[in-house]
C-alpha cells in the first residue's frame, strides 16, 4: 500500500486531516512521509479507537492468511500424500562382456545386482498398494518405504504388463490409506495433483513429492518411441510435473482422491516437459479386484476385429472399420457385419483401433459394449463374454500338462495360423526344459497322425503308456511350424 501512495502523495497533503486519517489506517503514517504531523494529530484523536482496533489486526491478519494458504491443492495433498510410498527394488542381471578384452576377465555366467526405486500408493487398509509393473519387474527383492518412515519387506500379488500395472502386499498395522476416485466425468482443466517419490533415495527423508497442474486431455493413448516398449491406451494427461521416480504414485483431484496411477511422460531432454500420463484408477482397480479374487487378470472377448479407415488430406481419421467377426461371438449375435464403421464405443469417439482396444481394456466378461455405427439410427450393443481359451475344457495328461482344444474362436482369440489341434495351456517349468514346449504351443501331429483335438491327444498318450520309443512332434509357435524329437520311456 506504501508504494500506490507515494505516487499520489501531493494529492493526500492538500487534503488536510481526512486523507491523513486513511493514510494512517492502511500504514502510511508520520514516518512515512507522506503527511505532516500537524495533519496526522487530528486524525489520531478522531480515529483513536479504530487505530486502538487496528493494533489487534496482525494476529487476525495472521490467522487469515494462513487459511487462505490452505488451498485445496494443500488439502488433497493433506489426505493422500500419507499413503504414498516409495518402492525399493533389488534386481540381478546378468553381465555380459561387451568387447573381446572384458571376456577375458568376466567369468561364465557373471551377475551383479542393480537397485531401482518408483513409487506406490496403499489403495486398501489390508496392505494393498498399486504401482507400475515396469517399476518391479524381475525384482527378486521389493521394499516399501513409508512417509512415518516404515520399511516394509512387500509380496508381489501379481501383475499385469498389458496396463502396467503391478499389485503389491505388505503386513502392518495403521497403514494409511488413500481414497480412490473415479474418471467418471472428469473434467478438462479440473486441478490434478500429482505425488510420488522422483528422488528415491537421494533424500533423506522419505516424504513424498507433490506437484500440481490441470487435467490436460482424456482418453490419450501413447505409442512407444524407437526402442521403446508397451502402448499405453486411454491415459489421462496432466501438466503437473511426472518425472522418473513418480512412476506408480498417485494423480490425484482436489479433493484428495486417487484418480490415476502415473506411468510415463513425454520428454526430449528425460525431465517434465508438462506431458505426464497416468493410468486411469478404474482400470487399476479392476486389475486389483481380479488379482486379488483370481490370481489373473480376466478381460473380456467380443470376437470383433477392426481396421483404420480412410484418412483426410491432413491424416486424420474418424471411425474404424470391422475387418472381421467370428462366428459364435457376441459381435456375430449383435449381427455385426464386416465392413460396418464403428464411430464411438461406449460413448468414446473412435478415430482408430488404439482407441477401440483401449475400450475393450476395461471389459469384463458380462459388461456391456454399446457401439454406434455409420448409417444406423440406434446404437448396437453387446454383451462381453469370457475368453473361449477361459472357457474351454481342460484336457490333463502327462501328469502336469494342460491342453484345450483350438476351435475357429480360439484360433481368432489367439491368433493361430491353424484351426485344429491341442493347445498348451499349461506345463511345468521341468516339463517345458524336457519337452521342448511350452504353453502356447499348438500340438498338429504325432509321428503321421494329425491331432483335431485335445482329448484325441491324450488318448494316444494312454495308448502309448507301457512301451518306449522316438516320438517325432510337430506344432505350431508364434504361427510357425515346428518339429520336437521325443524319446519315449513308458512305465
Amino acid at each position: 500500500m506504501s508504494t500506490m501512495f507515494l505516487h499520489d502523495s501531493k494529492t493526500l497533503l492538500s487534503h488536510g486531516a481526512a486523507w491523513a486519517a486513511l493514510a494512517f489506517v492502511v500504514g502510511c503514517g508520520p514516518e512515512g512521509g507522506l503527511i505532516s504531523q500537524a495533519d496526522a494529530e487530528p486524525a489520531a484523536a478522531v480515529y483513536a479507537e479504530p487505530a486502538a482496533t487496528y493494533r489487534q489486526a496482525p494476529a487476525t491478519a495472521s490467522q487469515e492468511i494462513d487459511a487462505s494458504r490452505r488451498t485445496a491443492i494443500v488439502r488433497a495433498a493433506d489426505v493422500a500424500a500419507p499413503a504414498v510410498v516409495s518402492i525399493n527394488v533389488l534386481r540381478t542381471q546378468r553381465v555380459q562382456a561387451r568387447t573381446l578384452w572384458e571376456s577375458y576377465f568376466l567369468p561364465p555366467n557373471a551377475q551383479r545386482r542393480s537397485a531401482g526405486f518408483g513409487s506406490g500408493v496403499i489403495v486398501d487398509a489390508a496392505g494393498i498398494i498399486v504401482t507400475n509393473d515396469h517399476v518391479i519387474q524381475g525384482a527378486d527383492r521389493i521394499q516399501v518405504s513409508l512417509s512415518d518412515g516404515r520399511d516394509l519387506e512387500a509380496e508381489l500379488v501379481g501383475t499385469d504388463p498389458v496396463a502396467d500395472i503391478a499389485v503389491l502386499r505388505v503386513q502392518a498395522e495403521d497403514l494409511p490409506v488413500a481414497p480412490v476416485g473415479t474418471t467418471d466425468g472428469l473434467l478438462i482443466g479440473e486441478w490434478a495433483v500429482a505425488i510420488g517419490n522422483p528422488l528415491g533415495n537421494y533424500v533423506g527423508d522419505t516424504q513424498p513429492t507433490v506437484t500440481a497442474g490441470v487435467v490436460s486431455a482424456v482418453n490419450r493413448n501413447i505409442t512407444p518411441s524407437s526402442g521403446e516398449e508397451g502402448i499405453y491406451l486411454g491415459m489421462i494427461q496432466t501438466d503437473a510435473s511426472i518425472n522418473p521416480g513418480n512412476s506408480g504414485g498417485a494423480l490425484v483431484n482436489a479433493v484428495g482422491e486417487v484418480i490415476g496411477i502415473n506411468a510415463s511422460i513425454i520428454s526430449r531432454g528425460g525431465g517434465s516437459e508438462g506431458l505426464g500420463f497416468a493410468i486411469p484408477i478404474d482400470r487399476a482397480m479392476r486389475i486389483v479386484d481380479d488379482l486379488l479374487r483370481f490370481n489373473e487378470i480376466r478381460r473380456a472377448w467380443v470376437g470383433l476385429e477392426v481396421e483404420p479407415v480412410e484418412a483426410d488430406p491432413w491424416g486424420r481419421t474418424r471411425g474404424v472399420r470391422v475387418s472381421s467377426v467370428i462366428p459364435g461371438s457376441p459381435a456375430d449375435a449383435a449381427a455385426l457385419e464386416v465392413g460396418d464403421r464403428l464411430l464411438s464405443a461406449n460413448g468414446r469417439p473412435l478415430t482408430g483401433p488404439l482407441d477401440f482396444e483401449g475400450v475393450l481394456l476395461d471389459l469384463r466378461a458380462g459388461d456391456r459394449l454399446v457401439v454406434l455405427i455409420e448409417g444406423q439410427p440406434r446404437q448396437v450393443e453387446l454383451e462381453a463374454a469370457a475368453f473361449p481359451s477361459l472357457t474351454a475344457e481342460r484336457i490333463r495328461v502327462l501328469q502336469d500338462m494342460e491342453l484345450i482344444t483350438v476351435t475357429p474362436q480360439i484360433q481368432a482369440e489367439r491368433g493361430l495360423a491353424n484351426d485344429r489341434g491341442a493347445l498348451v495351456t499349461g506345463l511345468s517349468a521341468t516339463s517345458q526344459r524336457s519337452t521342448g514346449l511350452q504353453p502356447g504351443d499348438v500340438i498338429l501331429q504325432i509321428g503321421r497322425l494329425p491331432i483335431r483335438s485335445a482329448e484325441q491327444l491324450a488318448q494316444v498318450f494312454r495308448e502309448l503308456s507301457g512301451s518306449s520309443g522316438r516320438l517325432d512332434v510337430y506344432f505350431e509357435r508364434n504361427r510357425g511350424l515346428n518339429r520336437r524329437t521325443l524319446y519315449w520311456r513308458g512305465n
